[in-house]
């Protein structure tokens, strides 16, 4: 009989079994990646546009042009659109980011067709209506002022804006004047320049039909590669802020510096490095600001690639009066990665959670797809997350140091405070 005061025995797996995607160039050059699995008759197909706010002439451009497709199109308004979506089963995900716009479908294998067809006309038609975009643009203004209330909120911000500059498209933040002065037709200018450079990631149960039909519907679309945008990066001083908010007891602390892109030599190293510090709710900030130190209900870390940047950012929200003993404690840990070896057990347990998370983060097809997808934005090889869990299977205490020494000096690490 099973004894269960046992525990089954620990076994960990340094597998990374993704999916093979099968790639397809129809005629009109768009580039299409079946993602082929799961046992519902639901298909996603994800349409990835070189759109976002980096490829911007006027800000604001891209969100408000990718949140109006849905709006209308020559021969149907946004009443009838959500409609027939609701009708069919379907679920439309837009999502406008700094580098690229996603267009998601998610729909019923019986009912592809219709909702694949009424996809494709949002995109060849959308008409950007000016009563939309004034709905869209009160609903976004009334966000904006909840927001602006919000101490992480503001520190984020003004954080990106300090690190990157004001006018860059990963420092800049959206402002009511930026909003006010949209107008349609700058809208249908992004579109037209730029939902046309596009890779689409179909992924959920595809059968023949399907898969002919998907392909035969997408060759409709009208593919043309965008001019690739290059930046200069600014050069960076160091900056100590605060920035004081009436009324408020609560500050948002946020901590950072720019570090290495997903194709660096040290990426994986700098990953698994920031998972150690605040990644996980054993990580060193977690701790020692929250557990011993009882300064904030949670503190992260983590590294945020970009396609042209990279930065580490470390956040907290803590009493007023508590800014600069937390900022005193961050420091102490950053310290720590340069001069302290990380012991054995420390090591093996963030390794087992970094590991787990990222096998765990491949259990659907539409899973798999997610991180195929960012193979390709990236420019990754296909064996990129295999190849970055035997890295960290194999990572010591002495490549950690280095690591600690390069990218997480606590000199270099700058610092807003918002409350």
């Amino acid at each position: 009989m099973l004894d269960r005061t046992i525990p089954p025995p620990f076994i960990r797996s340094n597998s990374f079994d993704l999916l093979t995607p099968e790639k397809t160039t129809l005629e009109n050059g768009l580039e299409v990646f079946f993602i082929r699995g799961g046992e519902q008759d639901v298909v996603k197909i994800e349409l990835i546009f070189k759109a976002g706010r980096w490829f911007e002439q006027t800000w604001g451009a891209a969100y408000f042009a990718a949140h109006n497709l849905t709006r209308g199109t020559k021969q149907k308004n946004s009443f009838i659109i959500a409609e027939l979506f609701d009708r069919y089963g379907a679920h439309v995900e837009i999502s406008p980011g700094l580098d690229i716009v996603s267009v998601a479908l998610y729909s019923l294998s019986k009912n592809l067709a219709a909702s694949l067809n009424l996809i494709i006309e949002i995109l060849l038609e959308a008409s950007f209506p000016e009563k939309e975009l004034a709905q869209l643009k009160s609903v976004y203004l009334q966000n904006l002022k909840i927001n602006q209330e919000k101490t992480s909120f503001l520190a984020s911000a003004l954080f990106r804006k300090k690190l990157f500059g004001e006018s860059h498209p990963y420092g800049k933040e959206l402002e009511e004047t930026d909003i006010a002065a949209l107008v349609p037709e700058q809208l249908r200018a992004h579109a037209h320049a730029y939902f046309k450079d596009v890779k689409v990631f179909v992924s959920g149960k595809i059968d023949s039909n399907n898969y002919s039909l998907i392909t035969s519907r997408l060759a409709s679309l009208s593919f043309s590669p965008v001019e690739q945008k290059s930046l200069t990066p600014s050069p960076l001083d160091k900056f100590e802020l605060y920035q004081e908010k009436e009324g408020s007891v609560q500050a948002s602390i946020r901590m950072g510096r720019k570090s290495v892109l997903r194709t660096h030599a040290d990426y994986v190293d700098v990953l698994f490095m920031a998972h150690i510090l605040g990644g996980y709710f054993g990580s060193r900030l977690m701790k020692n600001i929250r557990e011993e130190k009882g300064l904030t209900y949670g503190i992260h870390g983590s590294l945020h690639a970009l396609k042209h940047e990279s930065y580490l950012i470390i956040g907290a929200d803590v009493n007023k009066e508590n800014v600069s003993l937390t900022q005193d404690e961050i420091r102490k840990e950053l310290r720590r990665l340069r001069t302290e070896p990380i012991d054995a057990n420390e090591l093996d347990t963030a390794r087992n959670h970094f590991i787990g998370s990222l096998q765990a983060e491949i259990a659907t097809p539409f899973a798999n797809a997610d991180k195929i997808k960012n193979l390709n934005i990236f420019n990754l090889d296909s064996a990129y997350y295999q190849n970055m869990i035997l890295r960290i299977e194999k990572i010591t205490s002495e490549d950690l140091l280095r690591i600690g020494d390069i990218h997480f000096s606590e000199d270099s690490f700058s610092s807003v405070a918002v409350g």
